[in-house]
């Protein structure tokens, strides 16, 4: 069985960091394609980030310079470093994986299984001004 279990999320204050953690199991997590999306409140949600089996990764515009995403392969677990945190990064952040053919930027709600097959449950990170 597929599972993915965030963590890390928090409250903090414009300009804070947090390290969001997926801790993976069921898969063979070397060899697979990851994301992390976030759901912002009353908006759809969008893609944030994405490393694939190779190592290559993708950001967002909006969180480039400030968003790193890795992973430790060892530990079947992807991460993501959020410095520079922003209001507007506020949103449920989840990590999924095993992406589909579609390329959508930002879906109506996630999870979204005609994008990525599993999800985990999310993790909230919250932004005060």
């Amino acid at each position: 069985e597929v599972q993915l279990v965030e963590s890390g999320g928090g409250s903090v204050q414009a300009g804070g960091s947090l390290r969001l953690s997926c801790v993976t199991s069921g898969f063979t997590f070397r060899a697979s394609d990851l994301g992390w999306y976030r759901q912002a409140p009353g908006n759809g949600c969008a893609l944030v980030s994405t490393i694939t089996h190779d190592g290559r990764t993708y950001y967002a515009d909006s969180v480039k310079g400030r968003f790193t995403i890795s992973r430790d392969i060892a530990k079947n677990t992807m991460y993501l470093q959020l410095n520079g945190l922003k209001p507007e990064d506020t949103g449920v952040y989840y990590c999924a994986v095993d992406p589909t053919d579609s390329e959508l930027d930002v879906v109506d709600a996630c999870p979204d299984f005609t994008e990525y097959a599993y999800w985990g449950q999310g993790t909230w990170v919250t932004v005060s001004s």
